[in-house]
């Protein structure tokens, strides 16, 4: 069901070459960019008849406008499970303690005498955030994507979720009761690449966004590439993962069981135990079966999910090694179920959000832990972050100098333009100084 992989006896090999060891799903983000260039530029050229057009080709439904009424937003709120509502109030209400911390407030730093420099925070005027529509329902990523934005002071926010024929051209009505709960009004039944272009280029029903968020598939990943430079994106997010390192003192069940949870959300989710343990190796293969077989989406996603290039238990020498591992994968989500967790937990260099010992596995951080489940897979976590309140800010530089304090430092000024071969720099610093450079004190 899973295959293994063992890295014991050898030294582990350092940087690329040990990342060419670890499994790792095929995503072709370029392949995929040529086929949604027709489809943004057609949303480009006619706006929303071609979403109109897209969602009946891929949706299955056709449209008779592409924004969502305010009253179905209403209705769906009503109509909402009760228990379900309170578990998305709670998760809010989590989210909203976790990212109002985030916010930075300006600070003024005095360089010298008469010069400082300020660093505020702006929000970007306005977002597009993306909401996936397919295989599930996730209404927990409108509130991943809404409340950072919000907390950051963002003042325009459209969400964007596919249609969808069982609820008449709509988007989920969960998702519109999540859109309700936030108070966020303006909201388009539009899905994948197509969400992405009408966020990037405006149309007549939606005003163009500065930035665009959210998780997606690989047609949605292929179109914030191609508008990369035109709008603001937070990652080309591929398929889930998730790591767990483990030694002999974890438990089989729980390991099994969160392998599983990100099985299920997609043949391509990639599922990979790293440890020290082969009779928990063992352990875990066993358990995994009887897991499986209880389970939802066995055939059509858990299954190839486990059993892909993408999932395997690596087998190592020592903790030190797994972490070494574990780094060089650079996890969506790490699990570190070990013994003094919360200590090797604080050693790993390369991950979307580290989640310390049994009683925090990843289903908590994708729905209630207050953190957010926007985070860079496919190995971006050695130079990106999950979505946060910063992904919305702009840090702008305010720099104020005295007429004093920049004849301080004219003369380094100029000696540094000259060096570059750019006399025009230098010479904006000398007719202020009646050409002249004034020495410094």
């Amino acid at each position: 069901m899973i295959s293994r992989i063992d890295l014991r006896g050898d030294a582990l090999p350092e940087g690329p070459a040990l990342r060419d060891l670890l499994p790792r799903a095929d995503f072709d983000v370029s392949a995929a960019l040529e086929k949604v260039r027709p489809i943004c530029e057609d949303v480009r050229h006619r706006g929303d008849a071609a979403l109109i057009d897209c969602a009946e080709r891929f949706d299955g439904v056709r449209l008779t406008q592409v924004r969502v009424p305010a009253e179905a937003l209403t209705r769906a709120l009503a109509e909402l499970d009760p228990a379900v509502r309170a578990a998305l109030e709670e998760s809010i209400r989590r989210a909203r303690l976790v990212h109002s911390a985030q916010r930075r407030g300006e600070h003024t730093t005095q360089v010298v005498a008469g010069g400082t420099v300020t660093e505020k925070w702006v929000p970007v005027e306005r977002v597009g955030l993306y909401a996936p529509g397919g295989r599930s329902v996730y209404p927990s990523s409108v509130i991943m994507n809404v409340v950072p934005a919000q907390e950051a002071g963002v003042e325009s926010v459209a969400l964007a979720s596919p249609a969808q024929a069982d609820f008449d051209g709509l988007p989920h009505p969960t998702i519109l009761a999540a859109c309700a709960l936030l108070g966020v009004d303006e909201v388009y039944a539009a899905g994948g690449a197509t969400a992405v272009a009408m966020f990037a280029y405006g149309t007549a029903s939606c005003p163009p966004a500065n930035m665009v968020t959210g998780p997606g598939n690989i047609w949605v990943a292929a179109a914030k590439r191609y508008f990369t430079g035109k709008i603001g994106i937070d990652a080309e997010a591929g398929p889930t993962e998730i790591a767990i390192l483990a030694d002999d003192t974890a438990d089989p069940v729980h390991v099994a069981a969160d392998l599983i949870s990100q099985a299920e959300h997609d043949p391509l989710a990639a599922a990979v135990l790293v440890t020290d343990s082969a009779e928990l190796a063992e352990a875990v293969e066993k358990e995994l079966a009887p897991q499986v077989e209880a389970s939802k989406h066995v055939e059509e996603r858990i299954r190839p999910a486990l059993a892909g290039r993408q999932s395997a238990i690596v087998l190592v020498d020592g903790l030190d090694e797994g972490l070494r591992v574990v780094d060089a994968y650079g996890a969506e989500h790490l699990e570190i179920q070990t013994r003094d967790a919360a200590a090797l937990a604080a050693r790993v260099k390369n991950a979307g959000a580290v989640f310390v010992g049994p009683w925090a596995p990843v289903s908590l951080g994708d729905y209630a832990a207050g953190s957010n489940h926007v985070l860079p897979t496919g190995g971006c976590a050695c130079h990106s972050s999950g979505l946060s309140v910063q992904s919305f800010l702009r840090g702008i530089h305010i720099v104020d100098y005295t007429r004093d304090a920049l004849a301080d430092v004219a003369h380094h000024v100029v000696t540094l333009a000259e060096a570059e071969d750019l006399p025009a720099h230098g010479a904006a610093i000398k007719a202020r100084f009646g050409w002249k450079v004034p020495e410094s004190k």
